[in-house]
């Protein structure tokens, strides 16, 4: 199957200012995905969407295999769904199945890019798509208080409790006619896929560029 990898990178960021092109561990942020995708021997082409003129001369001076789609206008507002500039962009890029991650996911490695590809061409088309989870075992609470996946009169220790899994944004698998059919990148028999909580970190605010900095030079030390 022919795999494409999608990244879409906006120019403009709420939280934090040209966050996608912002210095992290010594070059810009999105250099380390781009990095890690080029890597996975899976993918036959990486695919960058973005408005931004940083990103895409970073682009063409570093990463000139990168094929790169400057994104149209009418897709450009903050309040432009996520599926809506897929829906655009798999139609540029024509692949059997497309994967999707983000900038702000630099610790995403691509041993479990590869590992995700893998489990899932072994299901398909059982399962019709994938995404990453993140498990999580501590006790939750609804907004009115109700225990969600626990008994709060039996008081278990955390990892006796049963899991929960985060949907962390990390990795999505689609294809076109599903994304077309459902306009979402998850089917109607979408696979999770577990992957560790460090890998997943996301670069939402300020602090998660020292949190992610020092997990990245702790992970060099130890080789």
């Amino acid at each position: 199957m022919k795999i494409a990898a999608l990244v879409p990178m906006r120019h403009h960021s709420q939280r934090v200012p040209g966050k996608n092109f912002r210095p992290l561990a010594g070059k810009p942020l999105f250099h380390h995905i781009i990095s890690t995708l080029l890597t996975v021997p899976q993918i036959d082409q990486v695919v960058v969407d973005t408005d931004s003129e940083p990103i895409i001369s970073g682009l063409r001076e570093y990463f000139p295999s990168v094929l790169i789609l400057e994104r149209p206008e009418f897709l450009r507002a903050d309040t432009v769904p996520v599926n809506d500039i897929l829906i655009h962009d798999t139609s540029c890029m024509e692949a059997d199945l497309y994967l999707q991650t983000h900038s702000t996911n630099p610790l995403l490695t691509s041993g479990t890019i590869t590992k995700a590809i893998d489990v899932f061409l072994g299901v398909y088309p059982k399962f019709d798509s994938l995404f990453s989870v993140s498990r999580l075992q501590t006790r939750l609470y609804d907004a009115q208080g109700k225990a969600i996946n626990h008994d709060p009169s039996v008081l278990l220790q955390t990892q006796d409790l049963p899991p929960v899994y985060e949907e962390n944004s990390c990795i999505y698998l689609f294809t076109r006619k599903n994304l077309m059919e459902r306009h979402h990148r998850l089917g109607l028999q979408p696979m999770m896929f577990e992957m560790d909580a460090v890998e997943s970190w996301d670069i939402d605010d300020e602090i998660d560029f020292s949190i992610t900095e020092f997990l990245m030079k702790r992970k060099k030390k130890q080789g």
